[in-house]
């Protein structure tokens, strides 16, 4: 019978393996943008909303992914589909559709629907606690 090899190097990696999975955290939820080119309720979100979300509870909990509709979909959203109407927003959350937008109906209305998706999420609660 051979004995098990117990290198350094495996040793190290291991290791690292076991600090990268403690140190990095898991990006649980994110709000995707489906957008496209020339929309102008796209670049009035980006104008009113834009600057401000990813400073929020909300964009803390789920930051923002933006993809254009015409582009290929990232693997890991081939699942969603991205609808014809930009923008459209969804929130999404290990893997799965928690909730969308369509369309950006103002400023007041979207903060209004975007808390109803979050209350949604598992482990609902303050959007800025990850757990």
């Amino acid at each position: 019978m051979r004995p098990a090899l117990a290198t350094p190097a495996l040793a190290t990696m291991t290791a690292l393996a076991m600090w990268l999975a403690t140190a990095l955290p898991l990006r649980a939820a994110e709000l995707v943008m489906f957008e496209q080119q020339a929309c102008e309720w796209c670049e009035i979100w980006l104008s009113e909303i834009g600057p401000i979300y990813p400073k929020t509870a909300e964009g803390r909990r789920a930051p923002l992914r933006r993809v254009d509709i015409f582009d290929p979909l990232p693997h890991d959203l081939k699942h969603i589909a991205p609808g014809r109407y930009t923008p459209t927003f969804v929130l999404v959350e290990n893997g799965r559709e928690i909730g969308r937008i369509r369309g950006y109906p103002g400023e007041d209305f979207f903060w209004g629907l975007l808390a109803e998706m979050f209350d949604r999420l598992e482990g609902a609660g303050n959007p800025a606690d990850p757990s």
